[in-house]
């Protein structure tokens, strides 16, 4: 089921023509709300490029001049980083939303022979296969127009696909239900954005997230989504835009370059502390009325007492309870 993206990199829609293509990446902080919806917080990275193709026969598809059209950084900047990080915080908590991740979108128009993102390896002839549909898109403009525009608000549909595809499309109907999880997630997915009529398809080619401390998950290929992608690019479906990359959750944020010369900051270390307790509350409220109705107590003056570590131990117990109550219920 599509979900709105909200302000979205210009890297998911980047596209070309016979006469060039754009090329570049970016790097964000991303945010989700109760209704499963993303928010671009705060731009980490931004490079957006114009690459113009040569116009004399046989070499028409190879790149004469770049003309860089935007182009912002941070991630080597460690004041001007944790400055978009505690904003991004901030904004997040007073908007009643969740860190979801940190999403990266590389756009190379499938011209290099590897892939452009991290932790994902794909076969040649897959990538030969992507460069073709890329450039046949191109000289047909073939690329589907998907932004919505109201009120100078800009959107887009997006949607996972994918055998693992629960991984990112995080269940829940609340937004405790969502935070429970993702408070708990670690990993990242890699794969490809497809736009077709009306949203941008993100095909996951691997993950290896996991939400439990003791949990282990390997990398994998998914033959399926490759096998899909090759049916709707051949009638004319789907459309390759760029490669894509999700680190999951807070623990994201440890993926950073400079991540080192900046998790000692005052400032960033007091701000993921106001949001450990705008989560650990969301996830309290959840477990609230079962653990104090089992007990007999009102917890909640004893938990908002308690340090980030005994509060996580807290919530832990706390699931384990309701985990065992309704087992026992069920009996």
């Amino acid at each position: 089921m599509p979900v709105e993206f909200y302000n979205p990199p210009k890297t998911i829609l980047a596209s070309g023509t016979k006469k060039g293509v754009e090329l570049g990446g970016d790097k964000s902080i991303l945010s989700i709300d109760s209704r499963h919806n993303f928010y671009t917080e705060g731009p980490i990275f931004t490079e957006l490029s114009w690459a113009e193709f040569y116009q004399e026969e046989g070499i028409e598809d190879q790149i004469d001049t770049f003309t860089t059209t935007e182009f912002k950084s941070v991630r080597d900047d460690p004041e001007a980083l944790v400055k978009t990080i505690v904003n991004s915080l901030n904004n997040i908590i007073n908007n009643k939303r969740l860190f979801y991740g940190i999403v990266d979108f590389e756009v190379d128009a499938f011209m290099n022979q590897n892939c452009v993102i991290p932790g994902l390896k794909l076969d040649l002839n897959i990538i030969n296969k992507l460069l073709e549909a890329h450039k046949k898109s191109r000289d047909q403009d073939l690329f589907p127009k998907i932004i919505i525009d109201k009120g100078g608000m800009k959107k887009i549909n997006v949607e996972f696909q994918g055998t693992k595809k629960r991984n990112l499309q995080i269940p829940g109907s609340k937004l405790e239900d969502i935070s429970d999880l993702l408070r708990r997630a670690k990993g990242f997915a890699t794969g490809i954005v497809c736009t077709s009529r009306g949203a941008a398809n993100l095909y996951i080619m691997s993950d290896n997230i996991v939400f439990k401390e003791d949990e282990l998950s390997e990398l994998y290929i998914d033959q399926e989504n490759i096998m899909i992608i090759e049916m709707g690019i051949q009638r004319k479906l789907l459309f390759p835009i760029s490669w894509f990359r999700i680190d999951l959750g807070i623990k994201s944020l440890e993926t950073l370059e400079i991540w080192d010369e900046i998790r000692e900051n005052p400032i960033l270390n007091k701000t993921i502390d106001e949001y450990d307790n705008y989560i650990s509350s969301l996830i309290y409220k959840k477990y609230k009325s079962v653990a104090s109705r089992e007990i007999g107590v009102d917890l909640e003056d004893d938990f908002y007492s308690m340090t980030p570590q005994e509060r996580d131990k807290a919530l832990k117990d706390m699931a384990e309870a309701i985990k065992f109550l309704t087992k026992k219920y069920r009996e």
